[in-house]
């Protein structure tokens, strides 16, 4: 049934607030399962199912689907539509308040429509979560896929932040028309493949396990915390440790905890994207370095400092994160 004879059915007006544009078109349905590779084993989180079209499709590739639905004015849609699908767990909520660990023991999959003004917030909530995604698949509008799927030197704070995670693709271009009501810009479908080192925990066992299900959850996790610059929040939504302050905490025997180098990853890298336009060497100021450290660093990391941000690649801010630690220590 088309998304305005169902809505109309139960009195509803789709709200642009909450950036509610269905999807109807069943071909693309099923290609965007597709794309996620899903297997009769797998478990699978859905944010903001809406009527259901795409949850029915997930549910018969999947072992297990968890649908997240802000809207409780779309529950007793959602309710009919999926009535008979046992597989389905219906959750009344907002997904960033909300922990996956409670729904999921070991790395699961995303697949979403995702509203513009939240894709940031809703990748550094799962990102930084545990256990993590090892897969997301997400319709988003195409310019946040257009920065997503970025390149140097058109690189961007959210660009590093998640391509840090894993490999980012566009997996294909969705007119508008394949939505009601009819957004003002198209969208595209990128897919991101999370590395298996970020699956793990510290210590290197799987994320499975980390944490009993009795045990109480935390108000968030510090792998949360670390990757709290994904995206384009002020400087004032970050937590003290990725401000300005030294990028990579001491060592304990020479190793740093998995954590510990994300943590200093993204105050590095916000660092770097402080300030547009202006070179790299002047916005490593900000974390508190003198501008020898900060030459010796990037010497030893082989960038030239009068680079900007969005010219680097993740590999190379990998390497000056690393570097430094290196310089930083060698004037403790």
């Amino acid at each position: 049934m088309h998304p305005k004879q169902l809505l109309d059915r139960y009195q509803i007006e789709p709200k642009k607030s909450l950036g509610q544009n269905f999807l109807h078109d069943e071909g693309l349905l099923a290609r965007i399962v597709a794309a996620a590779e899903l297997s009769p084993e797998d478990e699978a989180l859905e944010v903001g199912p809406g009527l259901g079209a795409l949850t029915r499709v997930l549910a018969r590739a999947a072992r297990r689907v968890v649908a997240v639905e802000l809207d409780g004015r779309l529950l007793p849609v959602l309710e009919s539509e999926l009535s008979g699908l046992v597989n389905v767990e219906l959750v009344h909520g907002d997904v960033l308040q909300l922990d996956p660990a409670d729904w999921f023991a070991a790395p699961y999959v995303v697949v979403a429509n995702v509203p513009y003004y939240i894709t940031g917030a809703i990748l550094r909530h799962l990102l930084g979560g545990r256990p993590r995604p090892r897969r997301l698949v997400l319709t988003v509008q195409r310019e946040v896929a257009d920065r997503l799927t970025a390149r140097p030197p058109e690189m961007s704070l959210l660009a590093v932040s998640v391509q840090y995670y894993g490999r980012v693709r566009l997996v294909s271009t969705v007119k508008a028309g394949a939505f009601w009501p009819r957004p003002e810009v198209d969208s595209a479908v990128v897919r991101i493949d999370v590395e298996e080192r970020f699956l793990e925990q510290d210590d290197g066992s799987p994320t499975a396990d980390h944490r009993p299900p009795t045990a109480a959850k935390p108000a968030a996790s510090d792998a949360s915390r670390a990757v709290g610059a994904l995206g384009d929040e002020r400087e004032a939504d970050l937590p003290p440790t990725a401000r300005h302050s030294p990028p990579i905490p001491s060592a304990v025997g020479g190793r740093r905890s998995a954590v510990e180098a994300e943590a200093a990853f993204f105050r590095v890298v916000r660092a770097g994207f402080s300030e547009k336009r202006k070179q790299l060497k002047n916005n490593l100021r900000g974390l508190g370095l003198d501008d020898g450290a900060i030459a010796a660093a990037l010497a030893e990391a082989g960038i030239d400092g009068r680079r900007r941000a969005e010219t680097l690649t993740v590999g190379e801010w990998e390497e000056l994160t690393q570097a430094i630690a290196t310089a930083s220590s060698a004037r403790a």
